[in-house]
């Protein structure tokens, strides 16, 4: 049997928590939804994570700042943005501090899927 790559989906919205990781699940990933980037931290899947699908924009610590919380504990995990908000100057700042895509809500299918192929090559 194949194990499937664990993606965390870190997003306060609770319609993203319930059907992202819902499409995920149906492309073949192993996905488990947090409201918080600290729920992340604390939960211990950080170790297990392959991807990480974050929203920009959060109370508490946000998403650009779990990704820098990650990096400096040593954890290089892919990440894919996602954010309702719009301008032209937000995906290009997020993809030089290292992420893999920053995806506009609402995103398609196909989208998410080219993101994953960025972020988990081979797979």
């Amino acid at each position: 049997m194949v194990s499937r790559l664990h993606v965390a989906v870190v997003d306060d919205d609770e319609s993203v928590r319930e059907s992202l990781p819902d499409l995920l699940r149906e492309l073949g990933y192993e996905a488990k939804p947090f409201a918080s980037a600290e729920a992340f931290l604390a939960s211990g899947c950080v170790p297990h994570t392959r991807c990480l699908i974050l929203d920009v924009a959060m109370p508490g610590m946000t998403g650009p700042e779990l990704h820098r919380e990650l990096l400096l504990q040593g954890h290089v995990i892919p990440v894919i943005f996602i954010t309702a908000l719009t301008g032209k100057s937000l995906p290009p700042a997020l993809l030089g501090r290292g992420a893999v895509a920053c995806l506009t809500k609402p995103f398609s299918e196909q989208d998410l899927q080219e993101a994953l192929a960025a972020a988990l090559p081979g797979t």
